[in-house]
């Protein structure tokens, strides 16, 4: 295995494949992604440590939805045990998946504590009213200097866990080596993974788009909110579906693409 360079190019086709591989099984993968999203609501409501737990599950659920992709790739329908890839395989791969989970947590509880120390800079936040979200409050939560230091210091721990998942589970890399591996990955295709977050970004905005005037045809906020949970719900799926084709194209493991998905 070894690392491979792609043109900027690629991260918009990263985004087409995750959005085609979606539409393939929809319902397998939106409903992997809502049982992921249950559970960590359910454990994030457990006192002291119910957090910490729900974070460190992240990479593990990760691997979960790459190996659902690769398995809509394949022309097979996810079942949701596939959740549960990271924890299938024997102590041998699950212990350092677990591992790879505790860090994922203290990097992640790290950064919040941090901007949780700097606090907001330039005024008190502006409670939301009735779950509307207000130009006040969006300025306010922008003028907050711990949100900016919040998402610069995530950066970097994204990029080391971006692709982490996927070689300490399909090829057997330590947690420390393959944080260092999916960092490197990262950087070096730069471009590709720019070109992926701004192809992503204009989704997103254009879902928005349609969804508020789609409200506003059908009847205001009611209506708005009656279509927007679902939608959310299925365009976090495709991204996440999209994530494992970032892994594929990063990494040369000596097997055509086809293979390698049937590998699972």
């Amino acid at each position: 295995m070894k690392l491979q360079i792609v043109p900027a190019s690629t991260g918009l086709s990263w985004v087409k494949l995750g959005v085609k591989t979606f539409f393939r099984q929809p319902l397998a993968m939106s409903g992997l992604f809502f049982m992921f999203m249950a559970v960590v609501s359910l454990l994030s409501v457990v006192p002291f440590i119910g957090t910490a737990i729900s974070l460190g599950l992240v990479p593990a659920a990760t691997l979960g939805l790459m190996a659902a992709s690769r398995e809509a790739v394949a022309g097979r329908f996810p079942m949701p045990v596939t959740l549960l890839t990271a924890f299938r395989s024997g102590a041998d791969r699950t212990r350092p998946m677990l591992v790879l989970g505790g860090l994922y947590a203290g990097a992640l509880l790290l950064v919040l504590g941090l901007a949780a120390l700097l606090g907001p800079a330039g005024g008190t936040p502006v409670a939301l009213t009735d779950g509307e979200v207000t130009p006040e409050a969006m300025r306010s939560a922008f003028m907050s200097q711990g949100m900016w230091v919040a998402m610069l210091a995530y950066v970097p721990v994204l990029m080391a866990f971006w692709h982490a998942p996927a070689l300490v589970h399909w090829h057997g890399v330590s947690p420390g080596k393959s944080l260092f591996f999916s960092a490197m990955a990262c950087w070096r295709n730069k471009g590709a993974m720019l070109v992926y977050t701004l192809g992503w970004v204009g989704v997103f905005m254009l879902m928005g788009l349609v969804m508020s005037l789609l409200g506003a045809m059908l009847g205001g906020a009611s209506a708005l909110n009656l279509i927007m949970y679902p939608m959310v719900l299925f365009m976090a799926s495709m991204f996440h579906t999209s994530i494992y084709f970032t892994f594929r194209d990063s990494f040369d493991t000596g097997e055509p693409p086809e293979l390698a998905d049937a590998a699972a």
